[in-house]
């Protein structure tokens, strides 16, 4: 048995959530200040949460511990 776990990082826990399908869900940025100056089509689509780029996937699954 292995002496010592990895500890999951506590922040992309919070922040990143696991599909059913194994895919991570995530949300955009650029959505908490200074936007008046954004249109409201695009703060509409920052609203929507999207999916985790491939290349990002197997580190974000290590870092959330699954």
């Amino acid at each position: 048995m292995a002496k010592n776990k990895m500890k999951s990082h506590r922040g992309a826990c919070k922040r990143l959530k696991l599909t059913g399908s194994g895919k991570i869900k995530r949300n955009k940025a650029f959505k908490s200040h200074i936007l008046t100056k954004k249109s409201a089509k695009r703060k509409r689509g920052l609203r929507k949460a999207t999916l985790l780029t491939s290349a990002d996937l197997k580190r974000m699954l290590r870092s959330m511990g699954k």
